[in-house]
């Protein structure tokens, strides 16, 4: 997946954790408020994850370390299902997601340096096309176009909701 906006320059490597919660009412997905001091999309709702060290052996490691320091997801009740396509954002950085099974009951550590909340949203939700709004802005001299799936006082865009729209995809052609 490529966001809008994307040049030839060098991308950074990164993993995000897809984490859908097995709850009794339906399976939901963790996501979280990344807090407003932040240099990289301060305030935005996004994934736990981050980027890829050197020392992680895999994009899976990432996002399972990455999920474990921002918001202490114990990998215990993690099971990797497997990986949507990379996505490449204008901000710099080639994100693999990493898509997990989360099986409850777990307790979160947020670091309140980086998170500000976490929250869990119906995956129904985020899959219902009725929900995929249009909407587009300026950045960096051009008008960009991207979807935003609001949900509640959150409003999902970017690469969240980028990412969201790849699974969404990965599954209407299942």
């Amino acid at each position: 997946m490529l966001e809008d906006g994307i040049g030839d320059e060098e991308l950074l490597p990164a993993a995000v954790l897809f984490p859908i919660v097995r709850r009794i009412g339906g399976p939901t997905v963790l996501l979280t408020q990344r807090t407003a001091h932040l240099k990289d999309h301060p305030g935005q709702i996004s994934f736990p994850g981050g980027r890829c060290e050197p020392t992680d052996a895999s994009p899976a490691h990432t996002a399972l370390r990455e999920a474990a320091e921002e918001i202490g997801l114990a990998a215990a009740h993690v099971d990797i299902v497997g990986y949507l396509p990379e996505y490449l954002t204008s901000t710099g950085f080639r994100v693999t997601p990493v898509v997990a099974l989360v099986t409850p009951p777990f307790e979160l550590q947020l670091d309140a340096f980086e998170v500000a909340e976490a929250f869990e949203v119906p995956l129904t939700f985020l899959l219902d096309p009725a929900n995929h709004q249009q909407h587009s802005l300026h950045y960096r001299g051009r008008l960009r176009h991207y979807t935003a799936m609001p949900y509640g006082e959150y409003f999902i865009w970017g690469a969240t909701a980028g990412i969201i729209l790849s699974l969404w995809r990965a599954l209407a052609k299942g």
